[in-house]
């Protein structure tokens, strides 16, 4: 049977903490549920968090004889040759072969990327056919984004990001006529109804009219993200009381049916759209 190329999903954001690794191994191991072939690829060498989950989960797993979905998951370590020139060239080798190895062969191909400007992360997000944003909901995180103004949240100037994003979309439009599904999704959302949120939701709305992109709700600060860490487990996987070191709380509850709504507004299911794009920008070489 022919195969046509994986819809690539990449967790993108020039800021660290904002949820990308946490978003990326719940979102595989929901499409795992769902009957899809998925593959992961940690394109942060120096703090390769999703590697470090998808270790936890497997040994976790092991351990206790859980039968539990799995990603094919690639990890790229840091290039160590003898300049910055020769160490970037290496690890887009190794980031171009796992692509070639995987993307004829999944449904699903999720990249996580740094929380900085590297040329990986910008190869990885022309590749892109849905591009996941999440931003810590407070004016902190929406600088990467946008500079607003602090009254009213009205739109001054974008920030270096959202013009490497911009960058991205034009490349993909002018080589295969498609361009790149831009999703922010708010992370750590307050129950307050407070000023700071009043004015993070303002900017990302004045923002997505701009540039065309689209804003959705994520998850709210939960402690039920410190338990799975350590065990590589999600909120889609079977807890028990062993497993959370108590019985499953309201908290796992309330973040399972946040992030199926969030799955629900990605619209992933639309069907897998061939992007030749892909091959041609892996085969490029570094920009």
């Amino acid at each position: 049977m022919q195969r046509s190329n994986a819809h690539v999903i990449v967790l993108g954001n020039e800021k660290g903490g904002s949820g990308k690794s946490t978003t990326a191994i719940h979102l595989a191991v929901h499409l795992l549920y769902e009957g899809f072939r998925v593959a992961t690829i940690d394109a942060d060498s120096r703090q390769h968090t999703l590697t470090t989950y998808v270790r936890n989960r497997r040994e976790w797993a092991k351990a206790h004889s859980l039968k539990v979905p799995h990603s094919t998951h690639f990890h790229l370590p840091q290039g160590r040759g003898d300049s910055l020139e020769k160490n970037a060239d290496i690890e887009f080798e190794m980031f171009r072969q796992a692509v070639a190895e995987v993307e004829r062969e999944v449904d699903y191909l999720i990249i996580d990327t740094p929380g900085f400007d590297t040329h990986l992360t910008r190869i990885a997000h022309s590749l892109a056919d849905t591009l996941i944003t999440p931003l810590n909901d407070s004016l902190i995180d929406l600088d990467v984004i946008a500079r607003i103004e602090p009254d009213s949240g009205a739109l001054i100037e974008l920030s270096h990001y959202t013009r490497l994003v911009q960058r991205s979309r034009r490349e993909r439009l002018a080589i295969d006529g498609r361009t790149i599904d831009w999703v922010m999704v708010r992370n750590r959302i307050s129950m307050l109804n407070s000023r700071n949120t009043r004015l993070v939701q303002t900017g990302l709305e004045n923002v997505a009219e701009r540039v065309g992109c689209r804003v959705a709700d994520g998850i709210a600060e939960r402690v039920i993200f410190r338990s799975l860490f350590p065990i590589g487990m999600t909120v889609f996987d079977p807890l028990d009381e062993d497993a959370l070191g108590g019985m499953p709380t309201m908290s796992h509850i309330g973040a399972r049916q946040e992030y199926r709504l969030l799955l629900e507004a990605l619209n992933l299911f639309a069907g897998h759209r061939r992007s030749d794009v892909r091959e041609q920008r892996v085969l490029a070489g570094p920009v």
